[in-house]
């Protein structure tokens, strides 16, 4: 079974993203930072936050959806708020979504907020909402179940410190990965953390028994050239038993993202 994480960056680099996508088909993608406008036919819309202008892929979510079209696709918004067509505004929501082959069943699903509640009158002031998702997948070449919960976690405008929201939010997703979790299973949990490899987010979920393969494997980081600023380090990809890994790579060639996928076979 292979694992993909990534922070498909609000599509913007969509050209050479979904000929990467198509040919990698994971067995199960987690997707962070995914944008779904079914409001418009729209191909690009602008995201405008102050200074922080981004083109985003309006329908980002369908567009995964038609380069993976053997997956089930669950799609969990964490805020619905406004993208603009010059000076048309385009209700849009934000969130991840999860992508599983329809060969895997999925045997549990949870999903919920590690952070404020679902945001319906727009994306609101930083830290936002945060949402989190999680399945269980029965493998049957293995003969046994996987339980797989990801996060987009909080961005805060002064950088990657600790905060108490960071804290609470770490504890929220292991214990939304524990609801799903079983005697046996292999636990994976991953994501864009947005915290630095010495957090106290992940010494939260390293004292709960789990191993970063990123940092374990030596990787200089997660973020590529289309991210220039200081610090390489916000994806994780983090497993209950390192024996279960086959092979876990940091993706640098092609960058389909400002972010690198990690890619995990067990």
């Amino acid at each position: 079974m292979q694992i993909m994480c990534l922070n498909g960056w609000g599509g913007k680099l969509l050209e050479p993203l979904l000929p990467y996508l198509s040919s990698a088909a994971p067995d199960v993608l987690c997707l962070q930072e995914v944008i779904h406008s079914p409001a418009t036919d729209k191909d690009w819309l602008t995201y405008r936050d102050g200074d922080h202008v981004l083109p985003q892929r309006a329908n980002f979510f369908r567009d995964v959806c038609r380069a993976l079209p053997d997956h089930v696709a669950v799609f969990c918004p964490a805020a619905q708020g406004v993208l603009w067509d010059d000076d048309v505004s385009v209700p849009s929501q934000w969130g991840l979504a999860t992508f599983v082959h329809r060969s895997l069943p999925v045997i549990g699903q949870v999903q919920g907020f590690v952070h404020k509640d679902y945001g319906p009158d727009g994306y609101g002031d930083h830290p936002r909402s945060r949402s989190a998702h999680g399945i269980r997948v029965y493998d049957h070449d293995r003969v046994r179940a996987v339980a797989i919960t990801h996060m987009h976690g909080l961005r805060d405008l002064a950088g990657k410190h600790d905060t108490p929201e960071r804290a609470v939010q770490a504890r929220k997703l292991l214990a939304m990965s524990r609801q799903l979790v079983r005697p046996g299973d292999l636990e994976v949990i991953c994501g864009d953390f947005n915290v630095e490899p010495e957090s106290e987010t992940m010494e939260i979920l390293r004292a709960a028994g789990l191993v970063d393969l990123v940092t374990a494997g030596g990787f200089p980081g997660t973020r590529n050239s289309h991210y220039t600023k200081p610090g390489r380090f916000a994806d994780y990809l983090m497993v209950s038993d390192p024996a279960a890994v086959r092979d876990f790579r940091v993706v640098y060639d092609p960058e389909v993202s400002d972010h690198c996928p990690l890619v995990l076979d067990i």
